[in-house]
């Protein structure tokens, strides 16, 4: 078999790259606002966005399973400070993320900024080729224990070095109060693949013990939890709906949640196996359409403003 031998791939440093996410245009976190959500009419997405806040409250008050799903774009977004604050919260007790989301919220604890022009870069083969990023991820990786997910191993890694922008690290934030994060990699999908400290075995074996943790999880959303995917179009609907398998499968029925979808626009698996599918035999489904840097902000705005 010929293969590309990635030991010859040019590299240059982090600090050198353009990037167009920086700390300074982050997010702050949304103060309660309870006046506005008590006016909104009680139609439609008006309506389905206080039923979903109020759901995840109720949620938190039973002890059930709040589980968010995340593509990268939120981090990107700078959202990070209003995902740490839910978790500091107890609104999210599981947090699932793709690849890309530990790339970058690494980048944005160690250097305050991330995301790249993939346009640009890819024209001469500079895309995703910082040499900083897989170097310290695979040693986040090759130092944790045998038992250690990705998302706990990087949200450790991170605390110990303790970087400059730590405090805005979901990850690290995260593991300071005990919330699972769970990263789900698809091998080639995320710009770490390119380099030679990818070790696949490792980020595979690591990845699925945060599938089981995720399967085990799902098993508190039964009765009154919650599920909610923000921009993840195709990897984490299918995690999920595997997970919900597994747990299903070895706990019995695990219905009665409420299952909603946030993107800037509909995709089929998300709709199908995160909100459709999985609430047939009881739930509730919530759609919501509009860009993340805003609807995340909107939905921790109801939470903060409706809760007593």
């Amino acid at each position: 078999m010929v293969k590309i031998d990635l030991d010859k791939i040019n590299r240059y440093s982090v600090k050198d790259r353009k990037t167009k996410s920086d700390t300074r245009s982050f997010a702050g976190v949304p103060k309660p606002i309870r006046s506005f959500f008590k006016t909104l009419p009680d139609f439609l997405k008006a309506a389905e966005l206080k039923n979903l806040s109020l759901d995840i409250i109720r949620a938190h008050k039973r002890g059930k399973a709040i589980i968010w799903m995340m593509g990268a774009h939120p981090l990107k977004v700078g959202l990070s400070p209003i995902i740490i604050n839910l978790i500091r919260g107890g609104y999210i007790s599981h947090l699932a993320l793709n690849g890309a989301g530990v790339i970058h919220d690494l980048e944005i604890a160690f250097w305050g900024r991330t995301s790249e022009e993939v346009s640009e870069t890819l024209a001469n083969g500079s895309f995703g080729m910082v040499k900083e990023t897989p170097a310290y991820l695979a040693e986040a990786l090759t130092k944790s224990g045998s038992n250690s997910g990705i998302g706990e191993a990087v949200g450790r890694y991170i605390n110990k070095r303790k970087p400059e922008y730590v405090t805005y690290s979901v990850l690290a934030q995260a593991y300071k109060k005990k919330t699972p994060v769970s990263v789900h990699v698809a091998i080639g999908t995320d710009t770490i693949c390119q380099h030679p400290e990818f070790d696949a075995s490792l980020w595979g074996q690591k990845s699925h013990l945060d599938f089981k943790m995720l399967a085990e999880n799902i098993r508190n959303i039964h009765k009154g939890g919650v599920v909610i995917n923000f921009g993840s179009a195709v990897i984490l609907p299918e995690v999920f709906l595997k997970a919900l398998t597994v747990a299903r499968n070895l706990y019995g029925d695990i219905s009665y949640f409420s299952a909603a979808n946030f993107d800037m626009i509909q995709h089929y698996r998300p709709n199908e196996n995160v909100v459709k599918r999985p609430t047939i035999n009881g739930g509730k489904r919530y759609n919501i359409t509009g860009h993340h840097e805003i609807m995340m902000p909107l939905l921790a705005a109801a939470i903060n403003s409706l809760k007593k």
